[in-house]
């Protein structure tokens, strides 16, 4: 008769370990495909987010639909990738927008829009004071958006570097390779882009803003409890 052999027991070290690596990987899954999370360092979406606020970005979100207007991006700052920017959707492609003493127009004629058009209706849209000259912005367009961009400002109109000053928001564009980033860093894998494109496409929106999961006030020293868990639209 033969013994059947006992299967060697891991160690309490591989075990540990195996379950730290699964985690990690786990973790880089969400980060890079899911989920992320982001501080917001300045102003310029008050009173909608403010300093301080940790929020998390769905990075699937426009795996299902397109973008709207209303929507809270975070994204690639087009004048320097290395940053990350968040602004609000105002102009989708194909739309023409402008703006008059403050307001936004879309689609209308620029010789009648006093009284032809109403302005977009915008609640969440502030001037604060002590940021740009009053008159820096409020007069902008008409621009036709192209294909695959969008018109994007902060929320706090008068202290935002947005759309109105290094122009339209390109989605995406299509590449000669694969582009791959994590984080900061960006490489590339060989591919036949040329029968294949969707792999080629090298995203520049980071994600759609949906939720406040932390708020600490750095004037006052201590958290703001009342926002965290604000949805936000």
């Amino acid at each position: 008769m033969f013994r059947s052999k006992k299967k060697k027991k891991k160690s309490t070290f591989r075990e540990y370990s195996e379950a730290i690596l699964v985690a990690l990987l786990l973790a880089f899954f969400v980060r890079a495909f899911i989920v992320q999370a982001f501080k917001i360092p300045s102003g310029s979406m008050e009173n909608s987010l403010l300093i301080g606020d940790h929020i998390l970005v769905s990075k699937i979100s426009y795996w299902f639909r397109n973008p709207k207007r209303g929507d809270m991006l975070v994204f690639r700052f087009p004048l320097d990738e290395k940053r990350d920017f968040i602004k609000r959707v105002v102009g989708l492609p194909g739309e023409k927008i402008m703006i008059r003493h403050g307001k936004v127009y879309v689609n209308c004629h620029s010789s009648s829009y006093e009284t032809d058009c109403s302005p977009l209706s915008e609640p969440y849209v502030v001037f604060k004071p002590h940021g740009y000259p009053e008159i820096h912005g409020k007069s902008w367009g008409p621009v036709t958006i192209p294909e695959d961009h969008l018109f994007v400002l902060g929320d706090n109109r008068n202290n935002s570097q947005d759309g109105r000053y290094w122009g339209l928001l390109k989605i995406g564009e299509f590449t000669d390779s694969i582009p791959i980033r994590v984080g900061t860093l960006k490489f590339s894998v060989p591919f036949p882009c040329s029968i294949w494109k969707s792999p080629c496409w090298d995203y520049k929106i980071r994600g759609v803003a949906f939720l406040v999961y932390w708020s600490w006030n750095g004037d006052l020293g201590t958290a703001r409890w009342s926002r965290i868990g604000k949805v936000l639209n």
